[in-house]
């Protein structure tokens, strides 16, 4: 079963970081006040980025992995820098030395 993992802005200014086995209704669920608690408080909410897995369980993962990132990380990833990715993930402790 297809998955996506994918990120929305909310309307404070933070991000939120999902998956699903279909977007369009989810996102629809979100709009509604229907989604996760996070977006409920913070309607409305607007799709930045979206990425298709052949199954959900990769976009699961995906979603995890992406959620502990930065937001300096995140923008880079929404904005289609990858380049910058491998940079933005040392350590703020390995940058010191």
């Amino acid at each position: 079963m297809k998955g996506y993992m994918y990120i929305l802005l909310c309307s404070d200014g933070s991000y939120y970081t999902g998956s699903t086995i279909d977007l369009e209704r989810r996102l629809e669920q979100h709009q509604n006040g229907e989604g996760a608690n996070h977006t409920k408080k913070r309607l409305p909410v607007t799709l930045l980025y979206y990425e298709e897995y052949s199954r959900i369980d990769e976009a699961f993962y995906r979603e995890k992995q992406v959620q502990g990132w930065s937001r300096k990380k995140k923008e880079s990833l929404i904005e289609g820098k990858s380049d910058l990715l491998p940079e933005l993930a040392k350590a703020y402790r390995d940058l010191r030395k």
